[in-house]
């Protein structure tokens, strides 16, 4: 076993001014309850991501370790995976639980969506987080504003068994506090974090993609029947029409757990209404998960990224976040991480499920390269503050704000007030002699 890592820091002085403690502070080993990569989910990948960006921001004292929930055809994990939880399997959440106990763990980070975890509203995770005697952050990637009962309780117990709550934006704030009467001060609002990519011409990575010379639409992510990929195909016609060049790339995979059920039923029927609407030359569809290498491509190579998304109740998109901040001109239905990332004049918002309203946007920023390029920037400038660097660091000062320091007596002192209490009390033991 490596000896344990010290480092000193500033004395701690009482009252009378006098140092009598000083504070050590040690490697911390955070342990993060997750998806994992190479799971193929959002969570998997922003865990990667957040795990990657708070080892940059101190690689002396960061050591993590992942227990990573597995479905129900888990990926071989390597390190920093040492322990995995099947999600519908009780016993594992329990023998989990005693591994972290007796591990070195300073923290517990709790990477929180509802379908990771097994039983009703994901409850199995209570399993583990009632019998910890570490502390605990939970990042809450969703929060629903009308839960049902086996929601509502789930997550209530798990906010309750934190320490403290993460979300990211501040609309997740104000529901923990109403909905579902979570203290204020328990609550920490910290973004999702993105990739830190240049402000380039999308001609660039359109001649590397052998898309140049054409006006370029992305969306990406794992296709399920939320992303609303018919609205913009039903868009497209009115688009094709005042320009013929352009080209829509849907990029990414069926999501693993739709496929399992579904299969590709969804993603056939997208097909089909491109025949249908005479499309082929207009849509290409990059069925498989993307390397963030070839994301980062893609995105250059995008004039206008759209999530089409069909309801409003989604609180975090880690691909709308990429997308405003590597500077896209984005078109989106108002979910609410869209309405809270594109507000400003950052993106245009329009209705939901309205191909016509949706094929207008698009054409107008087309139509106008002064408000694209305008729209690009103030996306790209807000970007700033929410790169992984930046995300990292914030995560790790509030990680170790929220842990244990050693604290080390020092040798007793004897102050002047102590001493002259001292004197007199001899003196008068010797007058009543």
């Amino acid at each position: 076993m490596q000896p344990t890592r010290l480092r000193w820091a500033v004395a701690e002085k009482n009252s009378d001014g006098i140092a009598d403690m000083i504070s050590v502070k040690r490697k911390k080993k955070v342990v993060f309850v997750s998806s994992y990569a190479p799971r193929r989910c959002g969570i998997a990948t922003f865990t990667s991501d957040l795990i990657a960006s708070m080892a940059q921001a101190d690689q002396e004292y960061f050591e993590q370790m992942v227990i990573a929930m597995e479905s129900d055809s888990g990926p071989k994990y390597r390190k920093p995976v040492k322990f995995t939880i099947r999600k519908n399997v009780k016993h594992d959440y329990i023998a989990a639980v005693d591994y972290i106990n007796f591990s070195e763990a300073s923290l517990v980070s709790v990477q929180h969506e509802f379908g990771l975890f097994g039983g009703y509203g994901g409850c199995y995770l209570n399993l583990l987080l009632q019998r910890l005697n570490k502390p605990i952050i939970t990042t809450l990637h969703t929060v629903l504003e009308k839960p049902s009962v086996d929601y509502f309780e789930s997550l209530t117990h798990v906010c309750d068994a934190s320490d403290k709550v993460i979300v990211m934006n501040k609309r997740g704030i104000s529901m923990l506090k109403n909905i579902y009467a979570v203290a204020p001060e328990k609550i920490e609002l910290i973004p999702h974090g993105i990739p830190d990519l240049p402000f380039g011409d999308s001609e660039t990575y359109k001649k590397k993609l052998n898309m140049a010379g054409r006006r370029t639409i992305l969306t990406f992510g794992l296709l399920n029947r939320n992303k609303g990929i018919e609205v913009m195909l039903r868009a497209l016609p009115r688009i094709v029409k005042i320009y013929p060049d352009i080209l829509y790339i849907v990029l990414g995979a069926t999501h693993p757990e739709i496929l399992r059920h579904e299969g590709q039923s969804y993603k056939l029927t997208l097909e089909k209404m491109v025949a249908q609407l005479g499309l082929e030359r207009n849509v290409i569809f990059h069925n498989r998960f993307v390397t963030d290498a070839e994301l980062s491509d893609f995105l250059g190579a995008a004039d206008v990224y759209v999530t089409p998304y069909l309801h409003k109740q989604q609180l975090t998109s880690g691909t709308l976040a990429f997308a405003v901040g590597a500077g896209k001109a984005v078109v989106s239905t108002p979910y609410w991480a869209a309405q809270e990332l594109l507000a400003g004049g950052r993106g245009r918002l329009v209705r939901f499920a309205d191909s016509k309203h949706t094929a207008q946007s698009i054409i107008e920023i087309f139509d106008n390269t002064s408000l694209l390029y305008k729209m690009r920037k103030r996306a790209y400038d807000y970007g700033r503050a929410r790169i992984w660097a930046k995300v990292g660091q914030a995560y790790w000062k509030f990680f170790c704000e929220n842990t244990p320091t050693i604290q080390i007596p020092l040798r007793p002192r004897v102050t002047l007030r102590n001493r002259n209490i001292q004197d007199y009390n001899r003196r008068t033991a010797c007058q009543t002699a």
